[in-house]
């Protein structure tokens, strides 16, 4: 075993739990983006994802799996047809090395229960300042 290798196939209730005990925390949604579009690199350079954000494993997030604030369906949109199914669902963030490159961007989220442990999910850790 590689102690310097990422943890990987982790559910979000172990992630929490060994950012708990790190004495640290999962970032939410909107550091995790800030984090991850601060990575990269500046205007002037050439336009190179963020590796290590991006492609190596999905990352958990402390966020629900919800509405951004103020979001509004269109008018006569139909609603979400299977919201039942909805509860649970915890951010992951980022990417692995399985996904497809469209969707790699620091803006793309996925979903799972907390209790799955997804495949290529890992975890990294935020503190407060």
């Amino acid at each position: 075993m590689d102690p310097a290798a990422p943890v990987c196939h982790v559910s979000h209730f172990e992630a929490d739990a060994f950012a708990r005990w790190s004495g640290a925390r999962l970032p939410t949604e909107a550091e995790w983006e800030t984090a991850c579009v601060a990575s990269a690199p500046a205007a002037s350079a050439p336009a190179v994802r963020p590796f290590q954000m991006l492609s190596c494993l999905w990352q958990w997030t402390a966020s629900a799996y919800l509405a951004y604030p103020g979001f509004r369906p269109f008018p006569g949109a139909v609603g979400e047809y299977n919201g039942k199914f909805m509860m649970d669902q915890m951010v992951l963030r980022g990417g692995s090395f399985a996904t497809p490159r469209g969707h790699l961007r620091p803006t793309y989220r996925n979903f799972f229960p907390a209790a799955t442990r997804w495949q290529f999910s890992g975890i990294r850790l935020a503190e407060d300042a």
